[in-house]
């Protein structure tokens, strides 16, 4: 299986992709979360310019945060830097969004944004509406200024929703997912987009990048000999990950509603730290600062063993390798870590796990 990362956007990100290719890491991804962290075409321009052969990608942009015409300029302008090695990750937004108190986006707003992207990227003119007014756009001066020659690959993020993954069928992109280890769960994905693409007519010039692989976004911890797979340094290392669940279960009843006893103490007291309830108009405020970011250490307690199990990858050697293995027969293609608490480290032994 492929490696890759997973960052946020910050001054020195270039040195993580440095790294990351001297690794042997296929891909380096940046969040686009714009009221959380820095901006990834910013980011991925600098990384663009510090490497020569690591793939970079978007992870992920959404209709609800950028215009068809303002995302693809932003693509085609990375691609001119980085010809051949870019991939565009698009989703409804639902982080970013509900980091503004919004909500995501749907699936057919998705799927035209999808579109657009795909036609404007690959040089082609596409249908652009705004309100009643609708007109064919497309890039009107390309050469230096963006690269629509070379094939951006897209991805289309998913989780457990058949919609997402109904949009990479019919679009021929991939998909990519977060935090989601079961293997049916995958095959459940992949099984839907191929009946999504039966008989969808795409023309052979539809430059799409031709790829329509599967990624997953989650995080690896080794563990030392003899150390708790759920002591403190397991729980810094996937806290995250686990947090960012809880927010959205504590932002979203209906869905907290489907979690287990202790899963739902862990969402109110989540609730009770950050000084707001499940229906306060101002949530947003309080459940998404520091989003991604390292725990503090009084919130290892709700880093629940449930919860690092289902969402990140905590074993020894052969335990993380057996696990992997299940998801690369599951369709997996390439596995991303999201790593907080030492980067360089974890992406090291990311690489020496499967590079």
């Amino acid at each position: 299986m492929r490696a890759g990362v997973v960052v946020a956007a910050q001054p020195g990100v270039e040195e993580l992709a440095v790294r990351a290719e001297e690794l042997g890491l296929h891909s380096f991804w940046v969040n686009d979360t714009p009221m959380v962290h820095g901006d990834p075409f910013v980011a991925l321009s600098l990384c663009a310019k510090a490497t020569s052969r690591i793939r970079l990608g978007i992870g992920v942009t959404s209709p609800a945060l950028r215009s068809a015409p303002a995302a693809a300029s932003g693509l085609a302008s990375l691609n001119a830097l980085a010809p051949g090695r870019i991939i565009c990750g698009v989703g409804t937004g639902n982080t970013a969004r509900r980091t503004l108190g919004m909500r995501p986006t749907t699936a057919a707003r998705l799927e035209h944004f999808t579109v657009a992207l795909q036609d404007l990227c690959a040089g082609r003119p596409t249908e652009y509406r705004e309100g009643d007014r609708l007109h064919d756009i497309r890039f009107l001066h390309a050469g230096a200024h963006v690269n629509t020659a070379d094939p951006i690959e897209f991805v289309v993020a998913a989780l457990l929703g058949p919609k997402a993954a109904a949009v990479a069928g019919r679009r021929g992109t991939g998909l990519i997912s977060f935090g989601l280890l079961d293997p049916a769960a995958w095959h459940a994905l992949h099984d839907t987009r191929r009946h999504a693409a039966q008989g969808t007519p795409r023309d052979s010039d539809s430059h799409t990048g031709s790829r329509a692989d599967s990624y997953v976004v989650t995080l690896l911890h080794l563990l030392d000999e003899d150390e708790d797979p759920h002591g403190d340094a397991a729980r810094d290392a996937t806290g995250h990950l686990v947090l960012s669940l809880l927010a959205f279960a504590a932002d979203t009843l209906p869905f907290a509603e489907q979690l287990g006893p202790e899963e739902r103490e862990a969402v109110r007291r989540l609730l009770d730290r950050r000084g707001t309830t499940a229906t306060a108009p101002d949530r947003h405020t309080k459940l998404y600062p520091n989003y991604l970011g390292r725990i503090a250490p009084q919130d290892r307690d709700l880093v629940l063993p449930s919860l690092m199990n289902t969402l990140a990858l905590v074993g020894t050697h052969d335990d993380l390798l057996a696990r992997i293995t299940t998801l690369e027969q599951a369709g997996v293609d390439e596995l991303l870590i999201q790593p907080v608490v030492d980067p360089p480290t974890e992406m090291a032994q990311l690489a020496k796990l499967l590079t």
